[in-house]
């Protein structure tokens, strides 16, 4: 099972932002995905759940064989697609338990309260989040790792085939960091492919990915192993 990026050219407003992408990201496998500001890596996660901002000229989007191109943003998400956001919007009023619960009901076989309840403590725990976490309105008054937190508490719980991460380590601390990329470990196995989106080399000290891909001005210029990471942290993207 494979999640695959056909020669995608994408437009916004009439502007091309990405430029005959093309991508596998495989179960079992971490894809990291780097470049500098304005490469169009959030526009490329955005995409992949179906936004309907950013509109598709050209290529596909196949998952696991069907073409999800034109596939609006619930169902992708119930045939196992995850997007971490890089700007996680607040959303008073509503707590983390209930929208999570709202979330897994929707993309899974439904849990009772008390089920969904064992689990979402199962999760936090994982992730070392206080219990009363879950009782607060989805990220309002949350600090910038706390969001973070929040998200990837939501991959541990809906457990997607495959998770787009993007930025997630944006505005961590050290602290942060390593908690969230325990969690991102925790969740990575055989059955679950990860591409996950960054600026720079510090998370992968914690995330060791299979391949790095790197993205300028809208296309893939250079793809290796993780090496490739450690010589961006080094010479920077444009001394590739």
């Amino acid at each position: 099972m494979k999640l695959e990026i056909k020669d995608l050219h994408v437009e916004v407003e009439g502007k091309e932002i990405l430029k005959g992408i093309s991508l596998t990201i495989e179960q079992g496998k971490v894809h990291a995905l780097m470049g500098p500001n304005g490469s169009g890596k959030s526009t490329l996660a955005n995409v992949l759940l179906g936004h309907p901002k950013y509109t598709v000229t050209q290529g596909k989007i196949i998952l696991n064989g069907e073409d999800i191109t034109n596939l609006p943003p619930n169902e992708r998400a119930s045939k196992g697609l995850f997007l971490s956001f890089q700007y996680p919007k607040e959303i008073s009023g509503v707590t983390l338990t209930n929208f999570l619960r709202a979330a897994y009901n929707a993309t899974h076989k439904p849990l009772s309260i008390v089920d969904f309840y064992k689990l979402l403590q199962e999760k936090m725990a994982q992730l070392h989040v206080d219990k009363r976490f879950a009782q607060r309105y989805l990220n309002e008054g949350f600090s910038g790792g706390e969001k973070k937190k929040a998200e990837i508490l939501q991959m541990l719980v809906l457990q997607p085939t495959f998770a787009i991460l993007d930025e997630t380590d944006s505005g961590l601390d050290v602290d942060a960091l390593k908690i969230v990329a325990e969690g991102i470990n925790t969740v990575t196995c055989k059955d679950r492919g990860i591409l996950l989106i960054t600026h720079y080399n510090r998370i992968l000290e914690y995330i060791t990915p299979d391949i790095v891909s790197i993205l300028q001005d809208g296309k893939i210029t250079k793809t290796g192993g993780k090496e490739l990471a450690q010589q961006i942290e080094q010479k920077g993207f444009k001394e590739l």
